[in-house]
């Protein structure tokens, strides 16, 4: 080959690596991520590898606490669940996919144990108020998108007619423009006829150290009646907070490596594994098992002969109680 030809190969091959790498770095350049992106433009990777597309599940962290009642916002959840934090109290975690509230609040912080529970959905959106300064880089680790004052501040404000800490509230809009919809609950829940069987069930009461909730069976409104430590949970708006179907679901809590300012520990609500649940629907109760293999997995709830069971269409309450 002559010298002329060899230098019009390398040429050409010259000019192919610079117009790749012009592309390379055009395309790690782009400004203004969007929805699901790291923020530099590329789609944000989860710890499994898939790249997340399309609107996802809302949670919120709720506080509990008698200062930051009546809740708003919480009647909207198309699942609430709760769970016992520090000091023996209780907190919520409210869900949204099929629509959206104005305002939710009031919001609190997070704990560690919500990570593990959020792993059902696909990279989720949690607002929160903070967190432990040890928990935070688990937060930025977990497949998930945070979204807390710090990030978003305006979607955040305070209501002067409460006390801090109990007066933050979330504008849901300002975070997720548009509700997912159903397909983005993949809790793993059914929902349909009641199974056979069932004990007919007023009331059942759930405590914790320093908490309790207690649902009551209303006829009229065909729903579960809130009750938290011994009064009507009600909405900002006066109605009552009311639930289609209720889970009771028998958990391990054990301590995390986590505690708060007074040095309590922060119990750890252990939501992967397998273990006994009380369905409360339709004025009944049934006694059920719950199987959650892994952690991106939903929750199946099945009778005793594997059949699974369906909850009523509506809003379901999860309520985690410490296994017996």
């Amino acid at each position: 080959m002559g010298r002329g030809a060899r230098g019009r190969r390398a040429a050409t091959t010259m000019a192919l690596l610079a117009a790749t790498v012009a592309a390379a770095l055009a395309a790690g350049c782009t400004s203004g991520g969007a929805p699901g992106d790291d923020g530099r433009g590329a789609p944000k990777q989860s710890k499994q590898g898939e790249s997340t597309t399309g609107p996802s599940a809302l949670a919120v962290k709720i506080d509990n606490a008698a200062s930051a009642r009546p809740h708003t916002g919480v009647d909207a959840a198309d699942v609430v669940y709760a769970e016992q934090v520090e000091g023996g109290l209780s907190r919520l975690m409210a869900v949204y996919a099929t629509r959206l509230p104005k305002t939710v609040g009031p919001v609190r912080s997070a704990r560690e144990s919500d990570l593990e529970l959020l792993r059902q959905f696909d990279r989720p959106t949690l607002a929160f108020s903070g967190a432990q300064s040890k928990l935070l880089p688990l937060i930025d680790e977990a497949p998930l998108r945070a979204e807390t004052p710090g990030s978003a501040a305006d979607a955040y404000f305070r209501d002067s007619g409460k006390p801090a800490p109990h007066n933050l509230y979330l504008r849901p809009e300002r975070i997720a423009p548009e509700a997912p919809g159903q397909a983005a609950l993949t809790t793993g829940f059914r929902y349909g006829p009641a199974p056979a069987g069932g004990t007919a069930t007023d009331s059942r009461t759930v405590r914790y150290p320093a908490a309790r909730f207690t649902f009551t069976w209303s006829d009229s409104r065909d729903r579960w009646l809130v009750g938290m430590d011994g009064s009507p949970a009600t909405t900002a708006d006066g109605g009552r907070t009311a639930a289609a179907t209720v889970v009771v679901q028998y958990v391990k809590v054990r301590e995390s490596a986590f505690r708060d300012f007074l040095g309590n520990n922060t119990p750890y609500t252990e939501t992967v594994g397998s273990g006994r649940a009380t369905v409360l629907r339709d004025g009944r109760a049934w006694d059920v098992n719950w199987k959650r293999e892994k952690a991106a997995d939903g929750t199946s709830f099945t009778t005793g002969d594997g059949t699974p069971v369906n909850f009523a269409k509506g809003q379901v309450w999860v309520v985690f109680a410490r296994t017996p």
